[in-house]
């Protein structure tokens, strides 16, 4: 699946503080997420973030939708 800082994840479960809604501040082997509710920081394995991940808003976008397989093409002659 493809992520990018910046992007807003969705997640199955929801944080303690009732938010499922999570923003992207690293992307590799392990996420840094922040909770878009309280503001909270965590570090969560990629593969729990692909399995739990409900839908991607990336940046600039208005509405949350599912993940790609890989980077989508954004070319300027499309």
């Amino acid at each position: 699946m493809y992520f990018e800082v910046g992007d807003r994840i969705k997640m199955k479960k929801a944080h303690p503080c009732g938010s499922h809604e999570w923003g992207v501040l690293r992307v590799g082997i392990d996420f840094r997420l922040r909770c878009e509710g309280c503001g909270h920081q965590i570090m969560v394995p990629r593969t729990l973030v692909e399995k739990n991940c409900r839908g991607v808003m990336h940046e600039g976008e208005g509405a949350y939708h599912k993940p790609e397989a890989r980077k989508p093409d954004v070319s300027p002659h499309a």
